[in-house]
């Protein structure tokens, strides 16, 4: 179905503009049309993508202008947006297209949308909509959509009852289906049905496939059953219809990591690297460079480091893995190296990177070390709350609570990226040591940093308040606060 009339530029823009969300502006600029006042569609979306960015204004403009748009490219749009992990611009396109535009929905719109729901709202807000889905559009990949939101989400007996429920409309025929409940059923430490869901597979006739084997593998490698799992591994590499890839030997070396045998880690480590392809090489070398730092083989994670750097290219997330490696390996003077390196070449800065170093200085106790280096960042315009917090627990560790109070307060004034949280156990050592101290004012200086700043859960703001003045310490102190807005990471 089409909205207006035939797009003039419809098979062009789309599957080759289009291709990907992420290529420079230069690039889009040199594709522009005849006109210099002309923008693509797709060229408007992408300039207007962001969090908190509404993509129909840029629809609506489109059509005022009297220009057309296909069902089939709005699909695209949503496509390529949710590829680009954009879910809220994916899901207003879709919310348009079936509402406002009354297009007629395949199963497959209806598919996305419910995934898109439950990404942006949560699995209760996509349940409601399958509610709403008419019972000839709730077909398998629908249900399948809403089994992955409960998967996603991690809400065991709801996943469970739909199973059952897809069980008995026959919708489940091959191995997707068992393969998503194996997945949260090892994701939630439930692996004895795994065995259970395997056992199922073979009486009703179903054949594994890859991502079975590598779900029983993760189950085995998570229970730390190293002869169960290097069974299986055996029998997957003499199957000629199973192609081992290097996951599956990653997961086992992982494994055996864990139970300490260091001479089957390193040997499964070189089997995985000899598997991974060039759209593997980034994840599968960085998984390696940790791996081998784990092993101790400081030699195999430079090498690692040195073909990472020729095939793969420069990125935030190598260089935290391979200075990671190296703390770990307690070369700290090769982790400030690549740190150095990695100051010189990067284009788009990130917090983390540096902070890995500030971090393991002061577990080191070079907290003069972390404390320049922080303030290094802050002089280049790159003060950051996390870093400021990572110093404040440091000197916490390490006895310095005078310190660590005024380090806090730096933290605490600025503002921090949802979902970072301080580190418990610190905040709680900080008011108690101002209370033992008697400085009541000091004390509520900070708890109003915390306040105005949103660092902690608002139910606890009273009770700290309370504490500080000499009253009874909250029932739920701060250091035992689970996942409420207190939590420890870089």
């Amino acid at each position: 179905m089409k909205l207006l009339r035939s797009n003039p530029w419809r098979g062009t823009a789309i599957s080759r503009v289009f291709g990907s969300l992420n290529y420079s502006t230069n690039t889009l600029a040199s594709s522009s049309t005849t006109s210099p006042t002309f923008q693509p569609l797709h060229h408007r979306i992408l300039f207007n993508k962001g969090p908190r960015v509404s993509i129909l204004p840029v629809i609506h403009q489109w059509l005022k202008e009297g220009r057309d748009v296909e069902q089939s490219e709005l699909r695209d749009f949503i496509i390529k947006l949710r590829q680009s992990r954009c879910y809220n611009l994916a899901l207003e396109i879709s919310e348009w297209m079936g509402d406002e535009m009354n297009f007629d929905l395949h199963p497959g719109d209806v598919a996305i949308r419910l995934d898109l729901i439950s990404r942006v709202h949560g699995n209760k807000r996509a349940e409601r909509y399958f509610d709403c889905i008419p019972n000839e559009l709730r077909v398998v990949k629908v249900y399948g959509s809403l089994l992955l939101s409960y998967v996603e989400h991690k809400c065991l007996e709801k996943a469970e009852a739909l199973f059952e429920k897809m069980k008995d409309l026959e919708f489940v025929k091959g191995p997707f289906t068992y393969n998503v409940m194996m997945n949260l059923y090892t994701e939630v430490g439930k692996h004895g049905k795994v065995d259970i869901l395997v056992n199922e597979m073979g009486e009703k006739g179903i054949e594994y496939d890859i991502r079975t084997l590598n779900n029983r593998l993760h189950s085995y490698a998570a229970t730390s059953d190293v002869g169960r799992m290097e069974k299986l591994l055996m029998k997957m590499e003499a199957d000629p219809t199973v192609i081992v890839d290097w996951h599956a030997y990653a997961v086992a070396a992982d494994a055996f990591l864990k139970a300490g045998e260091l001479e089957k880690t390193s040997a499964l480590l070189r089997k995985s690297e000899r598997l991974i392809t060039s759209k593997t090489r980034k994840s599968g070398y960085e998984f390696l460079m940790t791996s081998h730092a784990a092993v101790g083989n400081k030699h195999e994670v430079y090498r690692i480091w040195e073909l990472y750097k020729d095939v793969v290219g420069f990125y935030n997330s190598g260089y935290r893995c391979m200075i990671s490696s190296l703390v770990k390996l307690d070369d700290i003077e090769g982790a400030e190296k690549i740190v150095e390196e990695w100051e010189c070449g990067n284009k788009l800065f990130d917090i983390q990177t540096p902070n890995l170093l500030i971090n393991a200085y002061c577990k080191k106790g070079l907290l003069e070390k972390a404390r320049s280096y922080a303030e290094k960042l802050s002089e280049g315009g790159k003060e950051d709350c996390r870093t400021w917090g990572i110093l404040a627990t440091g000197y916490h560790m390490n006895g310095q609570m005078a310190e660590a109070v005024e380090t806090l307060k730096t933290a605490a004034s600025l503002a921090c990226r949802p979902g970072w949280k301080f580190d418990r156990s610190t905040v709680s050592a900080c008011f108690d040591y101002l209370r033992e101290k008697g400085d009541v004012e000091a004390a509520h200086e900070l708890l109003r940093l915390f306040r105005e700043m949103g660092h902690l859960p608002t139910d606890l703001f009273d009770k700290i308040g309370s504490y500080i003045d000499g009253g009874e310490p909250p029932m739920e102190r701060i250091d035992e606060v689970q996942d409420r807005g207190m939590d420890s990471t870089v």
